[in-house]
């Protein structure tokens, strides 16, 4: 059976029917999934099997059959260590149909099915009792249900429901209980990717500077998380302010509540500065003792034990509502909201000689609903463009572009969305400015820009697709010079913002003869890389603590072959260490002042590889060239040669082609050069490459 699936294509902006087969979203899921980087986390996978070791130990001392529930089996792995351990009879639950599959197969492969059984429901639709799924209730609870934030997967009413129906009262529980931490930090480069700083611009006619609207001043920001490898911030990109306490726990042996609720510390900052952040992280205890701890704490809390590297579970970022200046030693009280999925918290100062009555207060303002965007700004921009909009050297990089191209006589039209472009061209003299805004909520955020440096009379905004604008939109004038930084929210990869080319293409009847185009040209580039770590979410696992799992490597293998596996991945790299292993090369260019041809753009050569390594990939980015001598770049920012570690743009996601061969690769005699082919076809604005190594 085949469905029609509708897509934006983000490159051409146009929008396409795609005929899908029936397994499509089941090979996304896989292909997508952490499936590996699971079975590849040594650390949790030793420590769950001592637990469940543990548990079932507990349970056969007192006498009794060992009878496990498994929530959310995936592959069967820990319901295999149970067997092993000795329990009597496992119950593995799974939703995800393929998934349940495989672990049927990968259960029998390693000779368990007279001892384990594979459940294909939700584990609140699993029956109990002679003829249900479970024969009786289970006495060990063993589960996996956790994601960065600890509960943003539904652990908590997966949880509650096995209590009050699947396991027995007093059961025993692997993990046994969560503990989350928190630490209050202040952080310019975090804070950053939430608020926007004023933009100070160097004008003619003295500076002038640029200052976001009041209500996004004031506005909570959104209530997801922010989850990244906090292990890769520089500890000179922030400061701490209190010492790591605990927030709070939750005993899975015990009944669970999910239902909203709030938890209170109290702090005492060690010293004084802006309180902006709280970063958080848990861990999980495998036994009632406490002696098998599985810790996502970052460097700075552990630093004398070896981290296991990770990417299904990082560290959090939390924004404070609004940034609170604190002075050591004072009182504060840090509150942590949660509902089901979601935590959020608030800080208070505790009053001199606070009373009951005050505490009642507290409690009444404890339970803060979840912060929501009001000034829509937060659900135009993503955090990195936060981050990239606040980096005042790229703004440097466009003003001094600006200044050489532009004239006193000049019309200018931006194409990007919710870019600060025309306010920089309407400061450094621009006769009229237009903006092409693609989104009603872009048009409100930019109005909004506008009104608060009054500038609403002097740049004219366009709700319009570019290849629906008319002459009148732009008061009949003829563009001089047309702008774009280019930044689309559309785009997931680093070319999707060619889309430019595209709009800049649809509009050129409204383009003078002589028209400057900024960036005049963009260029596509590539390098060869060995990764520190992150090869482990594409490796196969062959077997996970003596148990065999090929099934699930082939499984993911069969499902990237369908379509991933020839295409490039987006990975913000700041957050992935790797080391290059060739030159960076310039592979294709894109010419802004022409518009798009008719032809597909093709190339092909190979890179030397210049030092010894895994080659795990390649990663390409686009540069801009914005006017003579002057580039940004999505991708590279530095190269250190000597050991090739390299320094990412942290505002962008990079592109990585993983390359099907990296086992081979290591046991080949060292290959010299990796040879690609990249086309882009300018009808469908996709980019088809394939890479080999010599």
């Amino acid at each position: 059976m085949k469905t029609f699936c509708g897509r934006a294509n983000p490159t051409t902006g146009s929008m396409e029917w795609l005929e899908e087969g029936e397994d499509y979203d089941y090979h996304q899921e896989i292909a997508r999934s952490r499936y590996a980087d699971m079975l590849h986390d040594k650390d949790r996978n030793v420590k769950y099997y001592q637990g469940i070791r543990a548990a079932v130990s507990r349970v056969k001392e007192r006498g009794e059959k060992a009878i496990v529930l498994d929530i959310g089996t995936g592959t069967g792995l820990l319901s295999m260590m149970a067997a092993s351990a000795g329990a009597d009879f496992c119950y593995a639950i799974e939703v995800f149909k393929p998934m349940a599959n495989a672990a049927v197969k990968i259960v029998e492969k390693n000779g368990f099915s007279d001892k384990i059984k594979v459940i294909n429901k939700h584990s609140t639709e699993v029956t109990v009792g002679p003829d249900g799924d479970m024969q009786c209730r289970a006495n060990i609870l063993v589960t996996e249900l956790f994601d960065t934030e600890l509960i943003g997967e539904g652990a908590l009413p997966t949880y509650e429901h096995a209590h009050k129906y699947l396991v027995q009262e007093g059961c025993e529980a692997v993990p046994h209980r969560a503990t989350v931490y928190v630490q209050l930090v202040e952080s310019r480069r975090m804070w950053s990717w939430k608020k926007l700083f004023p933009v100070h611009v160097e004008a003619e006619d003295g500076e002038k500077i640029l200052v976001p609207p009041p209500e996004m001043e004031n506005c909570p920001g959104l209530p997801s998380v922010c989850d990244i490898q906090l292990n890769q911030m520089p500890s000179g990109d922030f400061s701490t302010l209190s010492d790591v306490v605990k927030m709070f726990s939750v005993d899975f042996s015990k009944p669970v509540q999910s239902a909203s609720t709030y938890y209170r510390v109290q702090l005492e900052p060690v010293k004084s500065g802006k309180a902006q952040i709280v970063l958080s992280w848990w861990d999980i205890d495998m036994d009632p003792s406490g002696m098998i701890n599985c810790s996502m704490a970052p460097y700075w809390v552990k630093p004398t034990s070896a981290l296991q590297w990770r990417d299904h579970w990082m560290q959090c970022v939390y924004f404070l509502p609004r940034e609170e200046p604190v002075l050591q030693g004072e009182k504060l009280y840090l509150t942590a909201c949660r509902d089901e999925y979601s935590v959020w918290y608030n800080l208070q100062k505790a009053r001199e000689g606070q009373n009951g009555a005050d505490e009642e207060e507290h409690k009444a303002g404890a339970g803060v609903e979840s912060p929501v965007c009001r000034c829509r700004a937060h659900l135009l921009w993503n955090r990195p463009r936060f981050g990239e909009l606040n980096d005042q050297n790229r703004t440097r990089q466009y003003i001094k572009s600006l200044r050489k191209v532009l004239k006193t006589d000049s019309v200018c039209l931006c194409i990007s969305d919710g870019s600060l472009l025309p306010v920089l061209a309407h400061f450094l003299g621009a006769k009229q400015v237009f903006t092409l805004e693609n989104s009603g909520v872009s048009c409100s955020v930019m109005e909004k820009f506008f009104k608060a440096n009054h500038l609403e009379d002097k740049i004219k905004i366009i709700e319009a697709r570019p290849e629906l604008l008319k002459p009148s939109h732009l008061e009949d004038k003829k563009i001089s010079v047309l702008l774009g930084e280019p930044f689309f929210t559309t785009s997931l990869l680093p070319w999707h913002n060619l889309y430019f080319w595209y709009a800049r293409t649809a509009v050129s009847t409204h383009l003078a003869s002589s028209v400057t185009v900024l960036p005049q040209s963009a260029s596509l580039h590539m390098m060869v890389v060995e990764f520190q770590d992150l090869w482990r979410i594409r490796s196969p696992c062959g077997t996970c603590e003596g148990f065999d799992v090929r099934t699930m490597d082939d499984m993911i293998k069969d499902s990237l072959n369908f379509r991933e596996s020839k295409e490039a991945e987006p990975h913000p790299l700041w957050e992935y260490p790797c080391k290059s292993l060739s030159e960076p090369q310039e592979v294709l260019t894109f010419d802004f002042t022409e518009t798009v041809p008719q032809h597909c753009l093709s190339t092909e050569g190979s890179v030397k590889l210049l030092r010894k390594g895994k080659s795990h990939g390649a990663v390409l980015w686009m540069e801009y060239h914005l006017a003579a001598d002057i580039s940004v770049s999505t991708g590279l920012m530095q190269l250190s040669n000597e050991k090739g570690n390299c320094e990412w743009n942290p505002h962008c996601k990079q592109a990585v082609y993983f390359f099907s061969s990296v086992i081979e690769s290591e046991i080949l005699s060292d290959p010299t050069a990796v040879t690609y082919t990249i086309n882009f076809d300018t009808k469908t604005g996709e980019i088809a490459m394939d890479f080999k190594l010599l």
